[in-house]
């Protein structure tokens, strides 16, 4: 598919005229999906990539929202269509550094949608773009992980309003980053809500949400696709009720007073120090899994007793109380398949999975292995 297909500017008069008639005809409601950003994972079974010597691999998280929706409105008897989709530009990724459609264009195309109906705007405030989705004529909007702030001259188009799948309970975790903040957290419960699009960060009334507990050791991709599947599931249910517009009745406002934050997340906060209590780490270490990850430098203690800094990438981690003193204050030491690292409050966080740039994640006993006998401290910071 030439990229060129994949333009902003798009003709309505030709080859899609049908397509908008038949629409019309059947009276189904016309909307439109808005969805971008990826997360990375850590998965070294899914090999993609390596940045800065350190395994990426992405993976989209509102393609369960789009795939629920194109398969929703290619049933004859649904009551809406899929008028278009909203998705970043053509980028350059992978390792060929090749320009490609994002996920979410990539997954519409092999779906068979008509490539000229998905719209790359780099901003959705662009007047060009604000003209071709009014030309056509969206009673609704879905956006799930846009990554792009909504106007209030795109919000004003849909007469049913934009209604956006949130990956936390609203008001809790208002922001960019509602599920790494949350483990963060360590939070033993969270969801998602469908909440209407106000120009106010994520603070319009809420339609429905669900409520999903928190494993102690998921991570915040495999939790992000979670919810993103519930989330969409949560759509479909309440469809009829936002197309017929009395979920804009039974929706309710959120309560400022209890709404909490979700920063973007900065790269300098992938760094960790022992010096916290090793469930705080965890819970950061399973939050930053994948972009930006956790790290932290190791000493490695040559036979001279030379110290030699190690800079590593945390993987998978555990944590635990420190229940006997086998090695000095700072000595990091291996059993049961982890190392084990002391930290605060006489807590020792385990490490199972590691990676050093340049390598692939690697097993604890692999690294402690490959140390040859020399020993593995913490930083005396």
């Amino acid at each position: 598919m030439p990229l060129k297909a994949l333009s902003l500017r798009r003709s309505f008069c030709c080859g899609n005229a049908a397509y908008f008639a038949s629409a019309t005809a059947s009276k189904q409601k016309n909307i439109v999906f808005l969805g971008s950003p990826q997360v990375t994972l850590s998965l070294p079974e899914k090999f993609a990539s390596c940045v800065n010597g350190f395994l990426i691999v992405t993976c989209q998280v509102s393609l369960p929202v789009l795939d629920v929706l194109l398969d929703a409105s290619s049933v004859p008897s649904s009551i809406f269509r899929l008028a278009a989709i909203v998705t970043q530009p053509p980028s350059r990724r992978d390792r060929g550094r090749k320009v490609m459609p994002s996920p979410v264009a990539q997954r519409a195309l092999d779906k068979g949608f008509p490539h000229d109906l998905i719209f790359t705007p780099e901003r959705a405030g662009e007047e060009s773009f604000i003209s071709d989705l009014r030309a056509l004529n969206p009673e609704l909007c879905i956006t799930a992980a846009y990554g792009n702030i909504l106007p209030s001259k795109f919000l004003d188009i849909p007469p049913y309003g934009t209604v956006n799948v949130h990956p936390s309970l609203l008001p809790l975790y208002r922001g960019a980053a509602p599920v790494q903040r949350a483990l963060q957290n360590g939070v033993e419960e969270t969801g998602v809500s469908l909440a209407y699009t106000v120009r106010a960060l994520d603070a319009g009334p809420v339609i429905s949400h669900e409520k999903v507990e928190v494993d102690d050791y998921i991570k915040a991709p495999e939790l992000l696709l979670e919810l993103f599947d519930k989330g969409a599931k949560l759509l479909i249910h309440e469809m009829p009720s936002i197309l017929d517009g009395s979920a804009k009745y039974k929706a309710h406002a959120q309560d400022d007073s209890k709404a909490t934050l979700a920063p973007k997340i900065k790269p300098e906060e992938s760094w960790i120090s022992f010096e916290q209590d090793a469930k705080q780490i965890h819970n950061k270490v399973r939050a930053f899994a994948g972009w930006p990850g956790t790290r932290a430098t190791l000493l490695i203690i040559d036979g001279q007793g030379n110290p030699n800094a190690l800079e590593i990438k945390i993987i998978t981690t555990r944590f635990c109380k420190i229940s006997e003193t086998k090695g000095g204050e700072d000595d990091i030491l291996f059993d049961g398949g982890s190392l084990l690292i002391p930290c605060a409050g006489s807590t020792c966080l385990e490490v199972l999975e590691l990676q050093i740039a340049g390598k692939r994640v690697m097993k604890a006993a692999d690294f402690w292995n490959g140390l040859r006998g020399q020993k593995l401290q913490k930083p005396n910071i």
